[in-house]
């Protein structure tokens, strides 16, 4: 006889292996509020200090402070707010590319160098902006597509479990590795587009927060090697863009999320800033290569 599936008791679709601390309810990824031992739901942590009445009928008592997430951000009532607003911002700028054409796709791609005589700069020009903004480019409505369906799927889970602005952090970090990879080793006139590589760093993060909290990593291993299957064997993909977001959101999240509780602030800035920094390193290294 199979065991029944144990699912998160504030959403019924989603199974899980971990319980409230406090009620033990289980609880899934979304509703995980970081404890001293384990985690909470968010009811045992919201509301005042006291007993509170949890679905068998007992009475347990709530903790008091605001409820954090996984990685000590603050829990939000919309999980969902910042990733909605990333696919607006990758919308919008599809939208104008639709009615601009070349034109702003030569002015905001990934580039190093543009051809001799063409008139135009890359990033070994000075045009650094290009690695920021060929994240949020995209021209193909099917690239466009899947790279907005895979963020609404990946997005939301970690914005619960690591809140906005660090949620927000690993996106802009990882698009931003994935564009200075394609800087380093790719062809300096070829041009690299989209969203790919913050979304190989989303699967990335998902990765090491399904390893903190013991789930099952079979399925994000399936989905990853997929991934790098078809980053490998389609033709017109840039790969490095591909594993430069995914090496840069593990090694994000995994600074995020095992920061130790009495530092977590402290490390987790210092990750995304030494991140930062080493990615703006690499880029004035290879500028002096192309240019010196």
């Amino acid at each position: 006889m199979e065991d029944q599936a144990v699912c998160c008791y504030r959403h019924p679709e989603r199974e899980t292996g971990i319980s409230c601390t406090r009620c033990d309810r289980p609880i899934c990824p979304s509703c995980m509020v970081s404890a001293s031992v384990g985690f909470q739901c968010p009811e045992c942590v919201s509301g005042p200090a006291g007993a509170s009445a949890v679905s068998d009928g007992s009475r347990r008592p709530r903790a008091t402070g605001a409820p954090r997430t996984l990685a000590g951000g603050p829990v939000a009532e919309d999980p969902r707010l910042v990733t909605k607003a990333l696919m607006a911002i990758n919308i919008g700028v599809w939208i104008a590319v639709l009615l601009m054409g070349d034109r702003l796709v030569n002015d905001l791609s990934m580039i190093s160098s543009w051809p001799p005589g063409n008139g135009q700069e890359g990033v070994a020009e000075g045009q650094w902006y290009r690695l920021f903004t060929a994240v949020f480019l995209h021209q193909e409505p099917m690239h466009i597509a899947f790279n907005m369906l895979s963020l609404w799927w990946l997005g939301p889970p970690l914005e619960a479990a690591f809140g906005r602005a660090r949620y927000l952090a690993l996106y802009l970090l990882s698009g931003l590795g994935g564009s200075v990879l394609s800087y380093l080793v790719a062809d300096q006139s070829a041009q690299s587009l989209g969203a790919s590589g913050a979304i190989f760093g989303l699967l990335g993060a998902t990765a090491v927060v399904m390893r903190k909290l013991n789930h099952d990593m079979r399925p994000v291993a399936v989905l990853l090697a997929l991934n790098l299957l078809f980053t490998f064997t389609w033709g017109n993909i840039a790969w490095q863009a591909h594993i430069g977001g995914l090496i840069t959101g593990i090694v994000v999240a995994y600074g995020l999320v095992h920061a130790p509780r009495d530092r977590r602030a402290l490390v987790q800035g210092a990750t995304c800033a030494l991140v930062l920094l080493a990615l703006v390193v690499l880029v004035i290294v290879r500028t002096f290569q192309l240019t010196g």
